[in-house]
């Protein structure tokens, strides 16, 4: 919300498993400030986030006018531990949001 009102804080945000909504409450959203943030923002999410799910992500994120890029997370929620799967994302992040950054 900072950067909506203060532009040119940062070059750009990395946000993880950015609370769209409170569990089970999809209409509570957490956006007010999306069409105002001329921040590049890079999101990284889980496909089983309880605080909102890709679809309404993706719904959500095109209320942002700067440069925006959603990362998946296959099999993870609102912690971001994929089930059932090694854990690399740590550096997998880094990787696409250094790629994100070069190309903004």
């Amino acid at each position: 919300m900072l950067l909506a009102e203060e532009p040119g804080l940062v070059d750009a945000l990395l946000l993880l498993s950015y609370p769209l909504h409170p569990p089970r409450k999809p209409d509570e959203l957490r956006t007010k400030h999306f069409p105002k943030l001329t921040t590049a923002a890079f999101f990284v999410h889980g496909t089983r986030d309880s605080f909102g799910s890709i679809a309404e992500m993706d719904v959500a994120l095109k209320l942002i006018p700067a440069a925006h890029a959603l990362f998946e997370v296959e099999r993870a929620g609102h912690e971001l531990q994929p089930k059932g799967a090694g854990n690399d994302l740590p550096g997998r992040v880094v990787e696409e949001f250094e790629a994100f950054v070069r190309r903004e």
